[in-house]
């Protein structure tokens, strides 16, 4: 039988067939993916075969395959360096949700999520949220973000999930596609989904006043299906993110403002760093390039971790 991987607990996942029904499957013995070492073999989004099995008159499934994928979202795993966690595979469009404050989502963070968005062809939107929360210093801050990103190339739409602004903007991007929601704990994921879907009344938290950081609401990802022909994915709060099997050489193609401006670099394997004649470093001289999106590409190409954060997942 065929069908998709709505939901992952690590042991046990819940398939969805083509003619509507689930089904637990779990995987029989050691399963692994060829080229990709990863915690977390098969994902929410895959396509998978499985046979069904009859246990004390209970009807489950074990899969034995799983089909090529279009695509995925990939980051570090948490203790194991050398692993990673795929959070979810098949994905049409991610929304990135970002917060200014009340948790701060920081540049590295967006800049990293985008990297390997851009690695594996995944269109990404960001919806900064929580604007009914802040004051005319924080809406400054917004605008400044919204046009160094805009200036990339990327859609930027402020949103409030409490009082429903540009919810239905975000609804109409949606349709007829599998979208993946995505952000630090406490920036509104769950409170966004119930807003654009209010009968799946996904469970919310406060914010940590101590840590000013989000309470982790989601435990899995998971897949669901949506009343006006859309499925949404939605993800753990992610606290920092690790770029994965990615050359130095090729970081700089993924951000699109430099990958533009490459080939006026004297030489083919500029790394941006302190070759003369570069391209990229005249435009970030004359402020056509960003500084920060510049300071992520470098942190990216040196191995480093987001320094404000510890990298890992808040449920992990």
């Amino acid at each position: 039988m065929t069908g998709t991987v709505y939901k992952s607990t690590g042991s046990w996942y819940t398939v969805k067939t083509l003619n509507g029904k689930f089904y637990e499957c779990r995987i029989k013995g050691r399963f692994r993916l060829e080229g990709i070492k990863s915690t977390n073999p098969i994902a929410v989004g895959d396509i998978v075969q499985f046979q069904l099995e009859t246990k004390n008159n209970t009807e489950t499934g074990v899969i034995n395959r799983i089909e090529e994928r279009k695509n995925y979202i990939v980051r570090k795993s948490v203790n194991l360096s050398k692993q990673t966690h795929i959070i979810a595979s098949n994905i049409d469009l991610v929304f990135l949700l970002v917060t200014i404050d009340n948790p701060p989502t920081f540049t590295p963070f967006i800049d990293r999520f985008l990297v390997t968005a851009e690695a594996y062809s995944i269109k990404t939107i960001l919806l900064f949220n929580k604007l009914d929360a802040y004051n005319e210093e924080t809406l400054l801050e917004v605008k400044y973000l919204k046009s160094i990103y805009r200036q990339i190339g990327y859609e930027c739409i402020g949103i409030s999930a409490t009082t429903g602004k540009n919810i239905d903007k975000v609804k109409a991007l949606m349709v007829g596609k599998v979208s993946m929601f995505a952000g630090h704990s406490g920036v509104g994921k769950s409170t966004l989904v119930n807003a654009i879907e209010p009968s799946l009344d996904l469970k919310t938290k406060t914010i940590s006043q101590q840590h000013m950081q989000g309470q982790h609401t989601t435990t899995f990802a998971e897949m669901f299906d949506l009343s006006f022909d859309a499925k949404i994915i939605d993800t753990p709060g992610i606290k920092g993110f690790g770029v994965v099997d990615m050359e130095r050489e090729e970081v700089g193609d993924y951000f699109p403002e430099f990958f533009a401006l490459k080939q006026d670099c004297k030489f083919n394997n500029c790394l941006h760093l302190k070759e003369p004649k570069c391209a990229i470093k005249k435009a970030l001289e004359e402020d056509k390039i960003s500084y920060s999106r510049y300071r992520s590409y470098i942190q990216i190409l040196e191995g480093e971790d987001e320094h404000y954060r510890t990298d890992n997942w808040d449920n992990e």
